[in-house]
């Protein structure tokens, strides 16, 4: 099953991450979709200090990428200092810093492609 891992970068990363965890669990399309966790990351080998936070979806067969994609938009805009969020799957990793349609169909072709 593929596994996606979000993380959030602002001026708050932890709280911003942990409200992007809950604002996914009230997603009908994400949670229906995927079992979402927050859990410890190790930080890059170039990174000094303690673990990092990420959220980890593993999804199930039916997930939708676009919904995701969508929920996090829609969560970003009511954050008053719009955190860039960073999705990975397997050796992708795209960047969601806009709201605009096409960076969220980019977002979606990036993330689907194999």
């Amino acid at each position: 099953m593929p596994e996606y891992r979000i993380s959030v970068n602002g001026d708050s990363p932890g709280r911003d991450l942990r409200q992007l965890t809950q604002w996914l669990r009230q997603d009908t399309t994400t949670r229906t979709g995927a079992t979402i966790v927050l859990q410890s990351a190790q930080p890059a080998e170039d990174q000094m200090g303690g673990a990092l936070e990420v959220i980890a979806l593993v999804t199930q067969s039916g997930f939708s990428t676009a919904g995701l994609a969508l929920a996090i938009s829609s969560w970003r805009r009511t954050r008053p200092s719009t955190p860039v969020v960073t999705i990975e799957r397997d050796d992708v990793r795209v960047t969601v810093d806009s709201g605009d349609p096409a960076d969220v169909a980019r977002i979606v072709r990036a993330l689907e492609s194999e």
